[in-house]
């Protein structure tokens, strides 16, 4: 079961991020369900891509 939270961890924090756009965020959920972990440290690191429209 832990094994899952691990797993959905970086999913939620990349949704939950106010960093990026709804487009962009997606980009990064899909790209993490094939790579996770990996996944999340680019996001971290070069996200956004472009920048916010607020």
């Amino acid at each position: 079961m832990s094994g899952i939270k691990i797993w959905v961890m970086p999913i939620i924090l990349i949704a939950s991020s106010q960093k990026v756009e709804r487009q962009e965020k997606l980009a990064w959920i899909v790209a993490c369900l094939f790579i996770s972990w990996f996944c999340l440290l680019l996001f971290m690191l070069i996200a956004p891509l472009k920048p916010n429209q607020k």
